[in-house]
């Protein structure tokens, strides 16, 4: 589970989360919707510790975060990038080729497994980020807009993979401004605007009208 409270950030005299509040159970996929702007990617950085807040409190305990597609090496496979950050967070090395193996097949990565992660797709980019985030287990895991980019068997692959997730336990919250993505996929949905929750609950709810969607953002 995460709880955040109260979670607060300026950059410079702008706020840019003002006053967030919000529990992500677990066995749920929780959405944070919002515009382009709205406080999303700033609140995910402070839920997993990239960025220290001004106020506020979170709990959340050794989250995975997929915050962009970044951070993979180009110079080492998609097996060695897994296992590389695997020993980061101390894996024994029998635990940790089991779960690169399961991580490779699991995301379909089989195919490019043992190729340099240089001149990889979009798709292929963000799958081996995510296995990098997954690589630990997880309970908890923080996604800021993963889809952007990705064509649609892409899309579907990851989305079948996070429900199976959720199913099995999993908290995880899931950034977005697409309303269809979010309503199609999310157990619970928060809507934030401007830095702050201008909405939330079930998404059958809070994303029936998307006229009223884009009032509640604008």
């Amino acid at each position: 589970m995460i709880e955040v409270q109260n979670l607060q950030k300026r950059f410079g005299a702008a706020p840019v989360v003002d006053g967030l509040s919000f529990t992500a159970r677990d066995g749920a996929i929780t959405g944070l919707l919002g515009a382009n702007g709205a406080g999303k990617s700033t609140t995910l950085r402070m839920i997993c510790g990239v960025l220290q807040p001004d106020a506020g409190t979170v709990r959340a305990d050794n989250p995975g975060a997929l915050l962009d597609h970044t951070g993979i090496y180009a110079r080492l496979t998609v097996r060695e990038n897994l296992a590389y950050f695997g020993s980061l967070h101390g894996m024994a090395q029998p635990r940790l080729n089991r779960r690169v193996d399961e991580l490779i097949a699991v995301l379909g990565l089989e195919a490019v497994a043992d190729r340099r992660t240089a001149g990889f797709s979009q798709g292929e980019r963000m799958k081996t980020a995510l296995g990098r985030a997954l690589i630990h287990s997880p309970r908890n895991l923080l996604l800021d807009e993963p889809t952007n980019g990705l064509d649609v068997p892409t899309v579907r692959s990851l989305h079948n993979f996070l429900q199976r997730m959720r199913d099995e336990g999993a908290c995880i919250v899931f950034s977005s401004h697409q309303l269809d993505e979010v309503r199609s996929l999310c157990d619970e949905v928060v809507v934030i605007a401007k830095g702050r929750i201008v909405a939330q609950g079930a998404p059958r709810e809070v994303c029936a009208d998307a006229d009223a969607f884009v009032r509640l953002v604008c």
